[in-house]
């Protein structure tokens, strides 16, 4: 990074920016007008302004803190400058008689008119005033504007911007040139638009979210087209075991799933790797969809692992997979990290060996020791929760042992007893992979941070789903709700409580589940009430949910690892505590423990005032919806992409200045992919290479 020191280099690290031409795309986040001056008197609160003022007099005073004091004029009235944090220069340069320009939002203080930290330098009487507006950029700590527009600055002159798209195309989308855009934008001139440059709609800033869209859409392409080079097992149809599963089945399948399962069955009959998305609501039915997979996998001689975020709800999908496979003279193996060593251990070497094909645990899944003899299909739950290394861990288990030594031979005993052979496995072979998530994407989500996948949605929930009653109450009312549980339990129904932390915060004085349990018990003496949460020992856990289930349990009392995986059709209450607390996701989730069977059904969300503007918001939201897509629509719109789907965790690049919700935008971007794919791939590294700097190194997840 030249012209930055070590210690400047660090700071610019923290940002991302480890090139010069990283510099050249850290684009301002907002602009200051410096072109003209605002009398004292004329200032309005609020409003940024710049003052030029002489200095009257400058101390440091001390009440109710050491702060710095400066009182400055000009020929319309007086203002005082504050500085809470300040360094001695900033006191040499405010010494009575200096000159300065200043820019900050006058307010009211207890000596009058002021501005608290406002930017300020030195200036001699006749000096211009600049000729455009003054771009602000994002920083981080210790690193000044003046700083970074220097260096940016510098990077606009020796980073070449040349355009790396084909003429015709940006023509033909009326865009911008490149290095006209990227200069507009650090450098606005004087009859630019402020709005239309704060709300992005200036065609500049157009040209740049397109490049950028453009850049991610090429990248998991060809992530996309490079996973289709790789060899995966063939996993043909004309086995036994799904057509049992399905007559054993108590139920049918509903129209969505029998579509989405002819999707998947498609995929993992290629001799390529399926990396396929399963969404589908609460309730929807993904868990049989899962099953019938691994079971494809086991009628063709090959292990199947399913993976999930938590203990709960990796023991709900075991629980629930050895109750329709045990039958079929299947065994399921279960791995997690609070078994006792013996247990772990059989089941190991049992998985090792290929005796048993069939394995669901929680990250322990892919904990060093675990090896697979022929994983064939991996499934990961809930994929939002896991970060990118731990799903490619799973997936690269597949290669572990048959990799990374001698493949087992066509004449090896057959895995869980199944008629074809175990397929040698290559180098360059890697298991089919599906995940699983009750959260749906919305769909210009999809489009842009998805487009490496294949997407399959369950859009159809199962017949005889109760619409669950969603009721907003201040917690105030406490008492109500409390008497609304009795009732309900004495009608022979089941409900949850649910409560945010497990233990007291000063910061957030939210009830705790201890607490909550505590005080439920002693108002309801009739009721055998459970509790559950994240620090409970493993069995002890498991005693209270399978109390639960059984009804010996009527009110569970629990933070949120209930939020997904427990299904009880008699449970037809579920109050969440401080609700306003909880992310839209969450709240739908929760709300789907309940309305499970025929009964009628009511989610209480209690909250306590008063409500931020964002909480307000996210409540409104699951009042008037109980559709996961609209609900992930306007979750997204609230959080931004990057929130929304964890982009820590995903491994995908972020989308810094592109708006999801400009849809048309984004298919102008796919549909350039495509055609820029086809053609000169210099082209498409370039482009790369500009925007991605070697950041997509992880889109193999």
């Amino acid at each position: 990074m030249p012209g930055a020191g070590s210690a400047v280099a660090e700071k610019l690290e923290r940002l991302g920016l480890r090139r010069e031409a990283d510099l050249v795309f850290h684009l301002p986040l907002r602009y200051e007008d410096e072109t003209r001056l605002t009398t004292i008197r004329d200032a309005l609160p609020g409003v940024p302004a710049q003052f030029e003022v002489e200095v009257i007099s400058c101390e440091v005073a001390y009440r109710p803190r050491r702060q710095l004091v400066a009182k400055v004029r000009d020929d319309s009235g007086m203002l005082v400058l504050r500085f809470l944090n300040f360094y001695p220069s900033q006191q040499k340069a405010l010494q009575a008689g200096a000159r300065l320009r200043v820019f900050g939002e006058v307010r009211g203080g207890f000596f009058g008119s002021e501005i608290i930290h406002p930017r300020f330098h030195a200036v001699h009487e006749s000096e211009p005033l600049p000729q455009g507006l003054t771009p602000v950029y994002p920083t981080t700590a210790g690193l000044g504007q003046a700083t970074l527009r220097k260096l940016i600055d510098r990077a606009l002159e020796h980073v070449p911007l040349d355009d790396t798209l084909p003429e015709d195309l940006r023509r033909r989308l009326t865009l911008p040139e490149l290095a006209a855009s990227v200069r507009t934008l650090h450098h606005p001139p004087p009859d630019i638009s402020l709005e239309q440059l704060e709300t992005r709609g200036h065609p500049a800033w157009r040209r740049v979210a397109f490049d950028e869209l453009l850049a991610q859409q090429l990248s998991l392409r060809r992530a996309h087209a490079l996973r289709r080079q790789r060899g995966a097992p063939v996993l043909a149809p004309g086995g036994r075991l799904c057509d049992a599963l399905l007559a054993q089945l108590p139920f049918r399948l509903t129209g969505a799933q029998q579509r989405v399962w002819r999707e998947i069955a498609a995929d993992i009959e290629a001799p390529h790797p399926m990396q396929r998305l399963l969404q589908g609501d609460v309730g929807s039915g993904k868990t049989v969809i899962a099953a019938l997979a691994m079971l494809r996998a086991v009628d063709n001689g090959y292990q199947a692992a399913l993976m999930a975020p938590t203990e709960i709800l990796a023991e709900q999908h075991y629980r629930k997979l050895s109750q329709w496979l045990q039958p079929l003279g299947l065994e399921v193996a279960w791995l997690s990290g609070s078994q006792k060593k013996r247990e772990r251990s059989a089941w190991l070497e049992k998985v090792g060996a290929g005796d048993t094909a069939l394995v669901v645990g929680t990250h322990a899944l892919i904990e060093e020791g675990v090896e697979f003899a022929n994983l064939g299909l991996a499934i990961v739950d809930e994929q939002h929760r896991f970060g990118v290394k731990q799903r490619l861990a799973l997936k690269r288990k597949g290669m572990g042992a048959d990799a990374r030594r001698a493949a087992p031979s066509a004449s090896s005993p057959p895995v869980g007893g199944s008629e074809p052979t175990l397929r040698a496995w290559g180098a360059n072979t890697v298991p089919h992979q599906l995940t699983m998530s009750a959260t749906p994407i919305p769909r210009t989500l999809a489009m842009s941070y998805y487009a490496d996948l294949d997407v399959s949605v369950i859009d159809e929930l199962p017949p005889g789903r109760t619409p669950v009653l969603t009721k907003l109450v201040s917690d105030t009312r406490r008492e109500e709700v409390i008497a609304r549980v009795r009732d309900a339990c004495a009608a022979g129904r089941q409900a949850y409580w649910v409560c945010p932390l497990i233990e007291e915060s000063e910061a957030l004085q939210l009830k705790t589940a201890q607490e909550t349990f505590e005080h439920l018990t002693a108002e309801l003496p009739g009721l055998r009430i459970g509790l559950v949460h994240g620090r409970l020992k493993a069995e002890e856990k498991a005693a209270v949910m399978a109390a639960f289930v059984a009804n010996e349990v009527q009110l569970l009392v629990a933070t949120t690892v209930i939020e997904v995986g427990v299904d009880v059709p008699n449970a037809t209450l579920m109050v969440i505590e401080h609700a306003e607390r909880f992310g839209l996701a969450q709240l739908h989730q929760l709300r789907g423990r309940v309305g499970r069977g025929s009964f009628d059904s009511a989610c209480i969300l209690l909250y306590a005032q008063p409500l931020g503007e964002t909480a307000r918001a996210r409540l409104k939201i699951i009042f008037e919806n109980s559709d996961g897509f609209e609900i992930s629509r306007q979750d997204l719109h609230l959080r931004g992409p990057g929130e929304f789907i964890g982009a820590r965790q995903s491994g995908l690049p972020m989308l810094r200045y592109a708006d999801l919700e400009d849809s048309a935008l984004v298919e102008q971007a796919r549909t350039a992919a495509e055609e820029l794919l086809r053609g000169d791939p210099v082209i498409v590294r370039s482009h790369l290479e500009r925007w991605l700097g070697g950041r997509g190194d992880l889109l193999g997840a």
